[in-house]
């Protein structure tokens, strides 16, 4: 048998093991199964891609980049407040 070390945040790895401890399973197994896969598939197991992003949020990443539809900005809190005033 190896030994391999892995660096994974905290809260990921108590979260993981929870889902573990309650499909009766280990680390340990389940990096084995991992790495058996890897070599039956020569390929990475599972699909990895980016969320789509809906047009929606698109079309709104698109208009702010552009400037349109931005509010305005502040440094000044009285001057934030008589804008505030003004919209009522």
């Amino acid at each position: 048998m190896a030994t391999i070390n892995v660096n994974v945040d905290k809260k990921i790895k108590e979260q993981a093991k929870e889902t573990l401890d309650f499909l009766g399973t280990n680390f340990t197994n389940v990096i084995n199964m991992l790495l058996r896969q890897i070599i039956l598939t020569e390929s990475i197991p599972f699909e990895i891609k980016v969320p789509k992003l809906n047009a929606e949020t698109i079309k709104a990443i698109e208009d702010a980049e552009k400037g349109i539809g931005l509010s305005k900005g502040y440094t000044n809190l009285d001057e934030m407040w008589k804008d505030l005033e003004k919209e009522d």
